[in-house]
């Protein structure tokens, strides 16, 4: 479940349910133009073209910094990758209660930390007292947690659960299955210091409850989660965080699957632990 959706969010989790409005046609303006063999064979070339200029493109991108050739070009400098490259910097090895922790004291770190951290703010596990209690002590700093707690509890109340079709617990039905899927595409630094950082995240996501008969069908959803990060304890831990819709990509034609297929795909494909 995505942060601030059904009503408005403010910092540290008023929250609700996302749902992104699709646009229902075309934006590029119509079905596709056909041709007989003579503009096929023209197609073929030109997209082996394309195929040939793109890998050439990502070559020359992964080259790395070169300053004699900028210089011999005279055309400035290309276009860096850092904002995309991996760091080649491997993700923690260690957890608390299933959360990734002892994140890197370093600009790298606390990207990798808010990339997981956004996981588990957005997960199904929030919605669940017992685990909210312990989400709140691994992830924030502790002079918030208390506040935080609170927050939360009135938040994801009983009342707040039963629209969404969950219990006091937040658990779904018999039959039911509550989806809260998030994925982080990419993460940007605004501010750094040894003590604190502000980092964003690009996150997609699937949240609904599937179900044959469900009234809240998972459905998929693009946000950014801004993270105020503190070192504190040895690690990143987050002081406050908030959430705004998009950047979000035209929709595909994706036939959408079944609640079966999507309650079985919860089940059976694990998570993982990001890193810069």
């Amino acid at each position: 479940m995505s942060l601030g959706d059904e009503q408005g969010y403010t910092d540290y989790g008023d929250t609700g349910h996302t749902r992104t409005r699709l646009p229902e046609n075309d934006p590029y303006g119509g079905a596709p133009r056909r041709g007989g063999r003579r503009s096929s064979s023209r197609s073929l070339v030109t997209v082996v073209g394309v195929v040939v200029l793109l890998i050439a493109a990502i070559a020359f991108a992964n080259r790395g910094d070169d300053s004699s050739a900028d210089s011999s070009t005279g055309k400035g400098a290309r276009p860096q990758t850092a904002s995309t490259a991996a760091s080649g910097t491997r993700p923690v090895d260690t957890k608390a209660n299933g959360i990734p922790s002892g994140f890197a004291h370093s600009q790298q770190g606390a990207q990798s930390a808010a990339a997981n951290y956004s996981v588990v703010l957005v997960s199904a596990d929030i919605l669940r007292p017992a685990e909210r209690s312990e989400i709140i002590r691994q992830v924030f700093a502790a002079d918030q947690q208390a506040a935080l707690t609170d927050k939360f509890n009135k938040a994801y109340s009983k009342q707040f659960l039963s629209n969404i079709g969950l219990d006091a617990n937040g658990n779904a039905p018999t039959g039911h299955t509550y989806v809260s899927r998030t994925a982080p595409l990419g993460t940007k630094t605004t501010s750094y210091s040894d003590a604190a950082a502000t980092v964003e995240v690009w996150c997609t996501g699937v949240f609904g409850t599937a179900g044959a008969d469900s009234t809240n069908p998972v459905t998929s959803d693009w946000f950014t989660m801004t993270l105020q990060l503190r070192w504190s304890d040895g690690d990143w831990k987050v002081d406050s965080f908030s959430q705004k819709d998009g950047p979000a990509p035209v929709p595909g034609d994706n036939k959408a699957s079944s609640a079966d297929q999507m309650a079985k795909a919860v089940e059976e494909y694990g998570g993982f632990t990001y890193a810069r």
